[in-house]
């Protein structure tokens, strides 16, 4: 998803990326489980396993 995202941010700008293991914190990985990687925006899901670019894109209007 890290891939695509770079990718997307070629040619849509997006906001600053924070990258964060969630498998080294108890309440992410309790939240999140197997649904990594996630994809969130201003602490909303956008995406869980693979990048949905016209939500995304959706949501950054």
């Amino acid at each position: 998803m890290l891939r695509d995202l770079q990718t997307l941010g070629r040619t849509t700008p997006l906001p600053p990326i924070e990258v964060v293991d969630v498998d080294n914190d108890p309440i992410l990985a309790r939240r999140h489980g197997l649904d990594v990687p996630v994809l969130l925006l201003d602490g909303t899901v956008v995406c869980r396993h693979r990048l949905d670019v016209p939500e995304l894109r959706r949501l950054l209007r």
